[in-house]
């Protein structure tokens, strides 16, 4: 009797900002094919149907409460690719948005196993895009800074304070427990009337949203009470929300005139 040969890979998938709509064909493929799949917490479970045949890992995390190390989700992405063959690694998001994707690419590298990666869309585009803020906007905002809230160290990045300085818009992914520090480095740049929204479960069934300024937006925050996962949006754009959001509207609206004519 003939064994199946075991051909070890790892392929990265972005599962993008929670929408099971949002995710990629590509990614629908890859998980087709897999024989084990490592999933996340800010994903939506319904993805897995698409890998009726492989082994599924739970390895998420959520704010305070790890259930596997970054170093336990390696050496197990390692283990099941030897043994299994291939090893789907699905990510909330993108891969390569704070997603330590780097590190698992070095760890399954130096055991020779081949590495690809399916990009996802990042909540840092697609949140603020749901809610009709553009995160660059002519005239506006030249560009945007997409920030993690707080790092290795469990601090807030010193790079708030320097994207404070600039008039492009700030995005701060994972940062909901530092807002009160964050709206301070703001209020320090001279910015305690700059727009800001916070945005818990961006494209999902469960988003909730706070409008606000830097001076006003922590009693927002409470008051909508808004939870993680969200994500924090600075910037003059953040006041354009309404005008897009009335043009969307009156879009909608005109298709749906015009498919009325159609019948």
């Amino acid at each position: 009797m003939k064994t199946q040969t075991v051909i070890p890979r790892l392929t990265l998938v972005g599962a993008g900002p929670g929408d099971l709509e949002l995710f990629t064909l590509k990614g629908v493929k890859a998980l087709q094919a897999a024989n084990v799949v490592l999933y996340d917490a800010l994903l939506d479970d319904d993805l897995l149907q698409y890998a009726p045949q492989a082994r599924k890992i739970f390895v998420g995390k959520h704010k305070g409460q790890h259930y596997k190390s970054q170093q336990e989700i390696n050496q197990l992405i390692i283990s099941e690719a030897l043994q299994h063959g291939h090893v789907v690694r699905l990510k909330g998001g993108d891969p390569f948005v704070f997603g330590r994707a780097s590190e698992e690419i070095l760890a399954a590298e130096a055991f020779g196993i081949p590495v690809s990666v399916i990009p996802g869309i990042s909540s840092a585009t697609a949140v603020p895009g749901a809610a009709g803020i553009p995160v660059t906007q002519r005239g506006i905002s030249e560009g945007f800074w997409v920030i993690t809230g707080t790092t290795e160290a469990r601090q807030l990045s010193s790079d708030i304070a320097l994207a404070a300085q600039s008039n492009a818009t700030v995005v701060v992914l994972m940062g909901l427990g530092h807002l009160q520090e964050i709206t301070a480095a703001f209020k320090a740049a001279g910015k305690s009337n700059l727009p800001v929204a916070v945005l818990q479960s961006g494209t999902t069934a469960k988003a909730k949203q706070a409008f606000g300024t830097v001076s006003t937006i922590v009693a927002e925050v409470a008051q909508q009470d808004i939870a993680a996962p969200a994500i924090i949006v600075l910037g003059a754009s953040v006041a354009h929300r309404h005008t897009i959001t009335a043009l969307q509207k009156e879009v909608a609206a005109l298709v749906g005139q015009s498919a009325k004519a159609a019948l």
